[in-house]
């Protein structure tokens, strides 16, 4: 069953430019961007969330990103 969003796929597109633009423009390296981008979750995560919800929406949000790349493989 696909997921389905609650927001709008043009905003969330908008968001994606906006956040890989800065990474791309500086030519950052994949593992550098990697980390930056994982720092970043886990940011929101914490600032968000307590600690067991968040461990429970970070479970949640490692399998998702797992079925996208199959999806896109």
């Amino acid at each position: 069953m696909p997921i389905v969003s609650k927001y709008d796929v043009t905003r969330q597109q908008q968001l994606l430019d906006a956040v890989l633009a800065p990474l791309q423009q500086d030519q950052v390296p994949v593992d550098l961007a990697l980390m930056t981008l994982g720092n970043a979750v886990t940011h929101i995560l914490e600032s968000h969330y307590p600690p067991a919800k968040a461990q429970q929406v970070a479970e949640q949000f490692g399998k998702v990103l797992l079925q996208s790349i199959s999806k896109s493989a």
